[in-house]
């Protein structure tokens, strides 16, 4: 279905497409309207509505669970925003800028603490992690919502 959508919009249809499904909307909208409770909250871009989330964050899952603390202080002098520490998961995730140069300044960091990493990565914001910030609930949620209560759409994007 999805690769009719996108041939009839590239032959030049206009199309109108509401669903909760965020990754659908990513591939195939050209502009995306982020509707909650009936109103909608942010439109643009999938590129813009990421953008307003302040850019790109760094990743990291640890060997060793007892390092998180020592990774913390390496690589939060280099976020824009509060590094998160799950202590759970082993995962470190810092909002940053600067892309890639971040990255490898980051690694070179834990290296030279003696950091064990087991993942690592260089990560933009989802759809979902838009629709989460801006209405404080998953998409995913609201389609429950709606299924739980029989009401109408409470959240969605068109």
């Amino acid at each position: 279905m999805w690769d009719v959508i996108a041939d009839l919009v590239q032959g030049g249809t206009t199309l109108l497409l509401t669903t909760q499904y965020l990754e659908e909307a990513d591939r195939l909208a050209d502009r995306i309207a982020v509707i909650d409770h009936g109103t909608v909250i942010a439109e643009g871009t999938s590129d813009q509505l990421k953008a307003k989330l302040g850019g790109e964050r760094l990743e990291f899952i640890l060997v060793d669970a007892a390092q998180l603390e020592t990774a913390r202080a390496c690589v939060a002098p280099m976020g824009i925003g509060e590094a998160v520490v799950e202590q759970h998961s082993r995962r470190l995730t810092v909002p940053v800028s600067g892309g890639a140069a971040v990255l490898m300044d980051a690694l070179r960091a834990l290296d030279s603490a003696g950091v064990g990493l087991q993942d690592v990565g260089l990560r933009r914001p989802t759809l979902d992690d838009v629709f989460l910030t801006l209405t404080g609930h998953a998409a995913e949620d609201a389609e429950t919502d709606r299924a739980d209560v029989g009401s109408s759409t409470k959240a969605g994007v068109a």
